[in-house]
């Protein structure tokens, strides 16, 4: 058929102060992204929703978690549990984690630094945002969040300007009293510091105790045997890009003997002078004995109270890094039994004097949080930097929850694999990990198909283009290794310091590039550049330090310069003086571009025998520390691929407290700037840049809430959303040329695919003003899906195996409809409105109108596939609605099987839905109309696009043609078998009303029992020949599978694979060609006997039945 019909449409149209009490100033606001929302633009080429179509693809992975900070089971269901994850919002488990869902994600932010739940009743849940650690990578959070409703909303109560918050205590008699230990910006001095009280369930905030602009609290706890006993820990720190303090004169226990309305700070037998961060506890069987755990130089150690904090006595040395741990919790039901959340989580069981490791076999490390169960002190859930774990036997063995896709990602590098590229990606203490886009199973991307190229704290990747086997990977502080992935070595290939050459200083995240020209040749930087002819074997210096060359130690944090015994000064820094981004120029492999941790960009146009110096960049801030000056670090850098002396530099303040966007544009090599992120969202620091390598004003950024394009080199930029969380940090991006996919890394939730965004490339203001436009389609990719669990999706593997999607098979169009088809409903409904906004009288309306509505069918839009001879290959119905969208032939024929309603039994693992034969590979097209009241008007012109096959096969089929012959062959031959088999099933169904009929009818009914039994002998023996013997089959005994069964084996192994036709089939096909006939005779007898019975039945007046019409004159 080369044209709809009119009988088609018809068809179609039927489906369808310190002790002071201060009122809190900061406002309660609806969590939002970055600053105040600009108005919304009015060219549709600049708004988000024109883009919602573009879906990125979560794929994990979670072979590696990421980062648990807290976590909080319902006391009266410990199948329910809360998981807050560092920088991936807070997740839910009805069912002891078999299944997690995201519940934070429509928020504001991403960052979590604690979890409570109140007791009494444990459907609200507060959620305080910022992570509660101070290290290098840490996001920032707007204040405390409420649900009341078991997690399925959230409201931010307030404290947005705390962007850390410690921890929350819950009044155990009093659940509209809340304490909230706000710990305060780590970046910079001031914000909501200090401890909080609400007595309205969160409505209204005071501050009930503050120290300085420079110490947060950390921690406070109630006594639950007297709640107005409180106590808090104080913490003095600050970060900064070259240091790190973790204590001071102002860190101390505090105390309140009446609900926060007084504090005295608690000394005897503490340690004095500067202390660093301190963490405690209250014994849960005897409130009179307190734990703390304080940081420090000599001072630091494990201390008990047994008369509430009066006097304290040292009973160790224990202390643990405040940066990123320090925390201790006491067991439920054993007296001086307390945990220790470190790298290595310990235990005491003698309230502090000795201390032995938890046990940690086959578990990752880097603890945070722990909950222990109250009815069983053997079994726990403890979250680490590697996810969440649960044991039952008090940590001799660990269950991993391997479903939880939170690793935080710093960089992203693809490569050049077939039939489909690889992933590359190094983490946040999980290692530098690879693994595929996609893959050809039915089960999708599996953790089974991640591999680790490198160890540790991962960082940059770069794979050959020419050999996908060579992998360089990265791990912390300059370590690098060529990663063979053919035989799984590694060699070291880090550049080592010359004989009398001053150590290198390195950044925790060292730049390296493949070289554009030579892929042999790779580049790297610690505070010089490095330069590989040989892929890392040997390196040559070829610039000299391109830092500022400024000592650290001299430069004030708080206030003043800090002495060498500063507790944990500059511990987990980057050496400050380090090269941070380096580029080469696609159009000149001798211009190079390198940035600084200390805001230099150097640029070489010689290959590095000279360098040129760019500093103080107008509209990029400066830095004031002391008498030193300086640029914010430079975080990355992209030299044009379409213009030589074009570049984009992106500066990140946010280790000033500065969380504005710099980026950067310079069209002459770097001797002027223009910012063009000035449109970017006000509080979300840039991260990342990548350029279109077809479209040069198309442009993406990365930042610390959300991914961003613009059309316009950087004058406008355009949030893409749809498949991404409300707020996720984007550290990289990377642009798969040949796919055009962009992937991105985000710390926090994996990775992001979005596959064939070449909409982007395309898309133009007059297309828009279109009736309805299909966009350039991308060569659909054919192939037969395999099961390797036997079964697709998580087969047998029970609902906790982790499986991320793939892409649809077949072709992704992607088109544009201008305008909504509204229903008559819709449109009267809408006048409603408008009269009710002008005050003006609304008429019931006549029931003729109401009735036209009811009868009314809706419009749809028709996708119409063709081929090169313009032959219908498949028909898709799509909605009518308006904007840009998409959809994927699977590159099938129609299914020609009988017309059915029934409803999918999706949890049958034996059930596929049927399909129809697949095209084979050639140019196809695809057309727009839209169908309305039986009327149809064409929407677009035909578009052009291919389908390719995936020649993935050890026996490739050389003849596609003979297959598709035989395929359509089988399938009209399919559509008669099938249609003739409903057919004699709605006979029987006919004479089943009939048998009941005469039953019910008169004695002269009875008469018809000859002509039912000739029915039921002939149906008889048909059921048999058609679908085998039911009799023999029940009894285990051998027996044929019929006719339609024969048949549909052909089908299935036929349709399910492109190796061709085998002489089996073949030769079985033609047999049953010629053995239908017979078959379909024996079905029109059935059919005339039928008529027979049913005209008897209507003579004798026998009660109606199914299929029969009553005679009436």
């Amino acid at each position: 058929m080369k044209k709809i019909s009119f009988l088609l449409i018809s068809a179609l149209l039927g489906t369808s102060s310190l002790f002071s009490q201060k009122k809190n100033d900061a406002k309660k606001e609806t969590p939002k992204k970055g600053a105040e929302k600009k108005s919304e633009p009015t060219d549709p080429l600049l708004k988000a929703d024109t883009y919602s179509a573009l879906s990125f693809r979560n794929i994990g992975p979670a072979v590696t978690s990421g980062r648990v900070i807290d976590i909080a089971v319902n006391p009266k269901n410990k199948s329910e549990w809360y998981i807050a994850a560092a920088a991936g919002g807070v997740f839910k488990t009805k069912n002891a984690g078999v299944t997690f869902d995201p519940i934070f994600d429509g928020q504001g932010v991403y960052s979590i630094g604690c979890l409570a739940l109140d007791k009494n009743n444990t459907n609200i849940l507060w959620v305080g945002s910022g992570e509660n650690n101070n290290q290098r990578a840490v996001g920032y959070g707007d204040g405390i969040y409420k649900s009341e409703d078991g997690g399925k909303s959230f409201k931010n109560m307030g404290l947005t300007k705390s962007e850390h918050i410690g921890n929350i205590a819950i009044d155990p008699d009093n659940s509209d009293v809340i304490y909230v230990a706000a710990y305060g910006p780590v970046w910079k001095e001031g914000g909501d510091r200090g401890i909080y009280k609400t007595t309205d369930g969160g409505k209204t905030w005071k501050q009930v105790l503050t120290v300085s602009e420079h110490t947060g609290f950390n921690e406070v706890h109630i006594d639950k045997k007297n709640t107005n006993i409180l106590y808090a820990c104080a913490h003095q720190r600050r970060r900064h890009e070259w240091t790190y303090i973790s204590g001071g004169p102002e860190s101390a226990i505090y105390k309140s003997k009446d609900g926060g309305a007084t504090w005295d700070k608690l000394s005897s037998g503490l340690p004095s002078g500067d202390v660093g961060r301190i963490t405690m506890a209250i014994s849960p069987i005897n409130t009179d004995v307190l734990y703390a755990m304080c940081e420090g130089r000599d001072n630091k150690g494990f201390y008990k109270s047994t008369d509430r904090g009066a006097s304290w006595e040292k009973q160790s040395g224990k202390a643990t890094d405040g940066n990123y741990y320090q925390e201790i919790i006491a067991d439920p039901k054993i007296m001086d039994k307390i945990y220790v959340m470190d790298t290595w989580a310990n235990v005491t069981t003698d309230g502090g004097k000795t201390f032995r490791g938890l046990g940690e076999k086959h578990k990752h490390v880097d603890n945070h949080a722990i909950w222990i169960d109250p009815s069983n002190s053997l079994h726990y859930l403890m979250g680490c930097d590697g996810g969440l774990y649960e044991t039952f036997d008090g940590a001799a063995t660990w269950d991993y929850k391997s479903n939880l896709p939170i690793t935080q990602i710093y960089r992203v590098a693809l490569d050049n694999s077939k039939p489909f590229y690889n992933i590359y990606g190094g983490t946040q203490d999980n290692n530098t990990l690879g693994g595929p886009s996609r893959t050809m199973s039915g089960s999708g991307i599996t953790n089974a198909d991640w591999f680790v190229t490198v160890g540790g704290d991962g960082f940059q990747s770069r794979v050959d283009p020419k050999d996908p086997n060579i992998i360089y990977s990265e791990w912390q502080y300059g370590g690098l290794v060529r990663f063979d992935r053919k035989s799984g070595e590694r060699v070291d290939i880090k550049p080592v310091e010359k004989e009398g050459e001053p150590a290198y200083r390195w950044n925790w995240d060292a730049p390296i590039l493949i070289s554009n020209f030579d892929h042999k040749r790779i580049y790297f930087a610690a505070n010089k550049v490095f330069r590989s002819n040989d892929r890392g074997n040997g390196w040559t210096v070829i610039s000299p330090d391109l830092s500022r060359g400024i000592d650290r130690n001299k430069l004030p944090i708080m206030g003043k310069v800090w002495s060498v015994d500063a507790i944990a000064k500059n511990a987990s820094t980057s050496i400050f003086g380090n090269i941070t981004a380096l580029s080469e120029s696609p159009k000149n492999e001798n211009l190079i571009y390198a940035g600084t941790d200390d805001g230099l960009i150097q640029v070489t146009d010689n290959g590095g025998s000279s360098w040129t110096k760019i500093d103080n960049i107008a509209g990029v801030p400066s830095i004031t520390a002391g008498s030193f000056k300086m640029q914010p670090l430079v975080n990355y850098l992209l030299a044009s691929q379409h213009q030589e002396n074009t570049a984009y530099a992106v500066f990140n303040n946010h280790r000033q407290g500065d969380f504005k966007p710099y980026l950067m544009k310079t069209t002459d090599k770097g001797k002027s700037w223009t910012n063009v992120g000035a449109s970017l969202p006000e509080n979300g620091s840039v991260y990342s840049v990548a350029e279109d390598h077809v479209n040069p004003n198309l442009v993406f950024c990365g930042t610390e809430f959300g991914f961003y394009f613009s059309l316009d080199a950087g004058k406008h930029w355009t949030e893409l959303t749809a498949g991404l969380p409300n707020a996720v940090c984007i550290k990289d991006i990377a642009i798969q040329k040949e796919e055009n996919d962009i992937v991105l890394a985000s710390f926090g939730r994996g990775f992001f695919v979005l596959d064939d965004y070449s909409l982007l490339q395309n898309i133009k203001g007059d297309d828009l003003k279109k009736s309805g436009f299909i966009f350039p389609v991308k060569d659909g990719l054919v192939f037969n899906q395999s099961t390797p669990y036997g079964h697709k999706g998580k087969s047998f593997q029970g609902e906790s195996f982790f499986t991320s999607p793939n892409p649809p098979i077949g072709a992704t169009i992607t088109y544009y409809i201008k305008e909504d088809h509204k229903t008559l409903k819709e449109r009267r409904k809408e006048l409603e409105k408008e009269k009710i906004k002008n005050n003006e009288p609304v008429y019931y309306p006549s029931i003729d109108t109401l009735r036209m509505e009811d009868y009314e069918q809706g419009a749809f839009v028709l996708a119409l596939i063709t081929d090169e001879q313009n032959n219908e290959i498949r028909k898709i119905k799509l909605d009518a609605k308006k904007g840009v969208k998409r959809f994927t032939w699977d590159g099938r024929y129609e299914v020609t099987t009988p017309v059915n309603f029934n409803e999918p039994d999706v949890e049958n693992p034996y059930y596929s839905a049927d399909e129809g034969p697949v095209a084979v590979p050639g140019k196809y097209f695809v057309q727009l109309m839209k169908v309305n009241e039986g009327k149809f008007e064409q929407l677009t012109e035909k578009t052009a696009f291919n389908i390719k096959a995936l020649n993935q096969s050890s026996l490739p089929y050389p003849d596609q043609q003979k297959l598709i012959t035989f395929n359509k062959e089988l399938s009209e031959f399919r559509r008669i078998v099938h249609g003739s088999a409903d057919y004699f099933g709605y006979l029987k169904e006919r004479m089943k009303y009939l048998k009941q009929g005469i039953l019910k009818g008169s004695t002269n009914s009875m008469s018809l029992l000859a002509d039912v039994s000739a029915f039921d002998t002939k149906a008889r023996d048909l059921e048999i020949k058609l679908n085998g013997d039911a009799s023999l089959a029940k009894r285990e005994f051998e027996s044929l599978p019929g006719f339609v069964g024969n048949l549909e084996t052909i089908v299935g192994n036929s349709w399910g694979q492109s190796l061709g036709v085998t002489q089996n089939h073949e030769e079985k096909f033609t047999s049953l060609k010629s053995g239908f006939k017979p078959l379909y005779a024996s079905i029109l007898e059935l059919k005339a006997l039928v008529e027979t019975i049913e005209q008897k039945a209507e003579d004798i007046k026998m009660p109606a039945t199914t299929g029969r019409l009553p005679k009436y004159n």
